[in-house]
């Protein structure tokens, strides 16, 4: 078996605890205006290549030493992985029996249920949420949160770590009612879960040339630190604990 690639990314230190190889598998259910892997929206185009199971197990055994002196591992990221889910089930069935750490980075747009399998072999999750409003988030993503915020519980509710990332982004989703709505979520909904903002970047406008597309608007701005900062003493006070893997 095998499945489509967008890169595999050796020596990670921001997907993960330890040094880690990061896999991005291509295909996304998402079409975020501001998505800063573009070439991870469909399976095959210029940016993707296709690769065997086995090949990639190769690139990831020769990595292993580095794994083991750093308590690093493989993390699964995209795109959107559990596209593949076949491709992503039997690569997270190789490496468990390995021994590897594994992480998954999600958009939480899947069917639980199919996927609970991989979910229960990974060390820990990390758990995208764009947007509590489901008109702005399909607006901004093409798709309704529901299933994302549904996802959300049953994913917090299991005996794995998670790690809810929220994309801070001005012109999106960094508005008081939706910060405030947001951590209310958390607390009420995802008790036990750790919360990391990572601010809006453009370092994959690039790709869109590339693809032929047109890049994000203008108009999404990143958060100064300060602002950050602000959002994660609310948090805290609301008894959220906060990490950062940048």
């Amino acid at each position: 078996m095998g499945g489509y690639v967008m890169q595999i990314q050796n020596y990670s230190v921001n997907d993960g605890e330890g040094i880690r190889t990061a896999v991005f598998l291509a295909g996304c259910p998402l079409r975020c205006r501001w998505c800063a892997n573009p070439e991870g929206q469909t399976m095959e185009n210029v940016m993707t290549g296709y690769l065997e199971t086995d090949e990639v197990i190769r690139k990831i055994r020769r990595q292993m030493i580095f794994y083991r002196c750093s308590g690093g591992g493989v993390t699964f990221s995209g795109g959107e992985a559990t596209v593949q889910l076949e491709f992503l089930e039997e690569l997270t069935e190789r490496l468990y029996d390995m021994g590897i750490s594994l992480a998954l980075e999600t958009c939480g747009q899947f069917e639980y249920q199919k996927v609970r399998r991989v979910l229960e072999k990974m060390d820990l999750i990390f758990y995208d949420i764009k947007h509590m409003d489901a008109e702005r988030h399909r607006f901004f993503t093409g798709v309704s949160n529901r299933r994302i915020l549904e996802n959300a519980e049953r994913v917090c509710a299991a005996a794995v770590p998670v790690v809810i990332r929220v994309p801070a982004i001005h012109g999106v989703n960094t508005d008081e009612k939706n910060i405030k709505e947001t951590l209310e979520f958390l607390r009420d909904r995802c008790r036990g879960a750790k919360l990391e903002f990572l601010p809006y970047h453009t370092l994959g406008e690039v790709k869109y040339s590339k693809l032929g597309l047109e890049p994000p608007s203008q108009t999404y701005q990143r958060p100064s630190e300060e602002e950050i900062a602000g959002w994660r003493r609310m948090a805290e006070q609301m008894g959220i604990e906060m990490v950062s893997y940048r």
